[in-house]
């Protein structure tokens, strides 16, 4: 079975990728790279606490790339691989406008 991750964004943006076929990235690296997107994109925590699941990083790191991130094949090739590798779910949809991610 493919794995496939789908974006949604506002204004009913959405994006719809496959994941590679191998290995998944590992799951550290996976971790490594949503946070150097979340630092990198000045993205904010969602919870007041400031603790930040993984989840909430997949969700922000979204809604800050928005569709022109999306569109670059190497950043949107890179985040699939890290979604993937950090969720470990062979079906992920990103629901921006809802903050929610389904599986």
């Amino acid at each position: 079975m493919r794995s496939q991750i789908m974006v949604l964004l506002d204004k009913g943006l959405e994006f719809h990728f496959h994941v590679e076929e191998g290995p998944p990235m590992a799951h550290d690296v996976a971790r490594a790279w949503l946070d150097a997107q979340f630092t990198a994109l000045e993205c904010e925590p969602l919870r007041a606490s400031g603790k930040v699941l993984t989840a909430d990083k997949v969700l922000r790191v979204s809604e800050a790339a928005g569709a022109a991130w999306f569109e670059n094949p190497k950043w949107s090739s890179e985040y699939v691989k890290a979604v993937h590798g950090a969720l470990r779910k062979p079906m992920i949809r990103v629901d921006v406008p809802a903050m929610a991610i389904t599986y």
